[in-house]
């Protein structure tokens, strides 16, 4: 039996398999972006449930399941949605960018796609009924949400410079565009306790930060034959924990890494006793109640179950197999350099460009405010991808995107074109690059508006003029509630959304983390500070303590030494003042509306369809 002989084969005239289906694999294009079937039957059930629905002839929450497994996920505001294109590995081609610009100009009422910590696009504010049109024009250009929520296995995430990198000992690219094409659909991953979150790295760097994953994979070599390290069990939220170790070693070319992964998908799917509590259902609690060594037993006991004899493991076929560099731009002829003072591209050349490990080439990392972009800057993007990369870039996990197969002749011009689109900001990954998640904006469960605060620190950080190399390092993550989208936890400093209460009213207010990491294959989580800052004091907490750590550190010491050394008790110091309670009056009437809000604040939280 095939992997997914469970599921109705696609089918039209006389029996024969439809091109792009699960029956036909081999016939998908080999690109980036260009990785999960689409089946056109989707979209007419869309519309068919959609329309029931509308009608009243299903309940609400049949129908919340069948969206989700098509990546439409609910908004807190009514009667719109919100759909979350699946992008692995970050890929997108110049023709789906161009895609999303036009989807967005047509049917998102805010006109912007916003690129999320988990490498995708979300677009926000859509009337269900315009729902499966944007469907359909995605699936035209060969992107996919199916799976993008729900009980699933969702994005595949890696590094967006993933076969470029010098130490790489192969690219995993390929192995995780087949995993993504084996599980996608598969009948094992449809409704299991919770959400599957999954991470391929390059190297052990580890910029996929495998360890806060589900599962998660680090290419390995064993006697020349390719393998991965395999990680099961990280996650952030309100029970961080690291993913730790279940093999140092699982072969990928005779698809056991498949194999292994189905075993623990199935282990995960029959744990009952996780399907109580929603909340708390992932496999980081399993595997931190019983420890991974009984989890790896019952992994080997698994994998001796006759369901293992019924699979194909063969990934023939379901390789995401293309050779970017054949397609990569040749030498131009002329390349036009600075004239007269070059310190501005100086400067983002040193933070935003990158040696490839192919002699001539760079990546050129675009650094996109918010993670928010405009069609306007899509379709530019589009062009510049056409012309100077060879038509190939990857999102990242800190909401930036990756051009990759630049030749370092033409960075130049590359930066000249993207400060036309008002992306040639220089400080990629840098304390003025500010990540968060999208907060009260949209998000059902949202406390607080972590995109109102981003703005604001980040213009706070522009108006302070950092020009310290090693303040520069600082890493800065908020979220709008106690969950990890943000990926707060692991920021050097880090925020999630809260309340405070005074009197009869309410404050919207963060609490901090200082000293999270995730760079160089050191991850670590902050320690919670017990200050709970209004949110319009945050912008100012972040100034005293980056002026803190410049006015009394020791020589060269980063900012974890530095707050490791001191401890969070001479942060917390730092903003005792801020910190206190702010009596409600009309001269204080700020600190009660949020930012970007024009309304008294109060906690609206809906139950989140994440857990449904």
């Amino acid at each position: 039996m095939a992997p997914h002989a469970s599921l109705e084969a696609e089918t039209h005239g006389h029996g024969q398999p439809k091109e792009g289906s699960l029956e036909n694999p081999e016939l998908l294009e080999s690109v980036p972006g260009h990785v999960i079937p689409i089946l056109q039957h989707e979209f007419d059930d869309f519309s068919t449930e959609a329309g029931r629905f509308l009608q009243g002839q299903i309940e609400e929450t049949e129908f919340i399941k069948f969206r989700l497994k098509q990546g439409v996920y609910g908004q807190r505001q009514p009667d719109v949605q919100m759909v979350r294109v699946k992008l692995p590995m970050g890929g997108v081609t110049p023709d789906q960018l161009d895609t999303f610009a036009s989807v967005i100009e047509q049917h998102v009422p805010l006109r912007k796609g916003h690129i999320t910590t988990r490498q995708n696009i979300q677009m926000h504010h859509v009337p269900l009924p315009t729902m499966e049109l944007i469907l359909r024009e995605l699936g035209e250009a060969g992107l996919s949400s199916r799976e993008g929520c729900g009980n699933t296995v969702r994005n595949v995430t890696g590094d967006p410079r993933a076969g470029t990198l010098a130490g790489e000992l192969f690219d995993i690219t390929p192995y995780a565009g087949a995993y993504v094409r084996y599980f996608v659909r598969h009948p094992t991953t449809q409704m299991m306790p919770r959400k599957i979150k999954t991470a391929f790295t390059a190297t052990d760097a580890d910029n996929a930060i495998t360890q806060i994953h589900d599962i998660a994979f680090t290419p390995r070599v064993r006697d020349g034959v390719r393998g991965v390290e395999v990680r099961v069990g990280g996650g952030t939220a309100i029970m961080p924990r690291l993913a730790p170790v279940l093999y140092e070693f699982v072969e990928l070319d005779n698809g056991d890494y498949l194999k292994v992964a189905e075993a623990v998908f199935r282990i995960f799917d029959r744990q009952d006793f996780l399907r109580v509590n929603r909340a708390r259902a992932r496999i980081k609690v399993l595997v931190d109640k019983i420890g991974i060594d009984a989890f790896r037993e019952m992994v080997e006991e698994e994998l001796q179950d006759d369901w293992v004899a019924e699979r194909d493991f063969s990934i023939d076929g379901l390789l995401l197999e293309n050779d970017e560099q054949a397609h990569a731009p040749a030498k131009p002829l002329s390349s036009s350099s600075p004239n007269g003072d070059q310190r501005a591209f100086d400067r983002f050349l040193e933070s935003n460009v990158g040696r490839q490990r192919q002699k001539g080439f760079s990546t050129v990392e675009v650094t996109i405010p918010q993670g928010d972009v405009t069609p306007e800057q899509l379709r530019g993007l589009g062009e510049i991808m056409r012309e100077y990369s060879g038509g190939f870039a990857r999102t990242t996990a800190h909401q930036n995107l990756v051009l990759r197969w630049v030749r370092d002749e033409s960075t130049y011009d590359v930066w000249k074109r993207l400060g036309k689109l008002e992306l040639g900001a220089p400080g990629a990954d840098e304390i003025t690059d500010v990540v968060s998640c999208p907060g009260t904006d949209s998000c059902k469960l949202g406390i607080t508006s972590s995109m109102g605060l981003n703005r604001a620190v980040s213009e706070r950080l522009a108006e302070m003029d950092i020009d310290d190399p090693l303040t520069r390092r600082i890493h800065i993550k908020m979220s709008g509630c106690p969950n990890g989208c943000s990926q707060h936890h692991l920021a050097n400093i880090g925020f999630y959304g809260a309340s405070l209460k005074v009197g009869g009213h309410t404050i919207p207010a963060y609490i901090a983390h200082i000293g999270g990491s995730y760079e160089n294959g050191e991850v670590r989580f902050g320690d919670r500070l017990k200050s709970r800052l209004p949110a319009k004091r945050v912008p100012d907490a972040v100034e005293r303590w980056v002026r803190f750590y410049e006015a009394e550190r020791e020589n060269d010491e980063e900012f974890n030494a530095f707050a490791a050394r001191v401890g969070t008790h001479a942060f917390e110091e730092q903003v005792k003042d801020l910190a206190m309670p702010v009596e409600f009056s009309l001269e204080n009437m700020s600190y009660f509306i949020d930012w970007s809000k024009n309304q008294p604040f109060q906690v609206e939280r809906g139950e989140g369809e994440c857990a449904v």
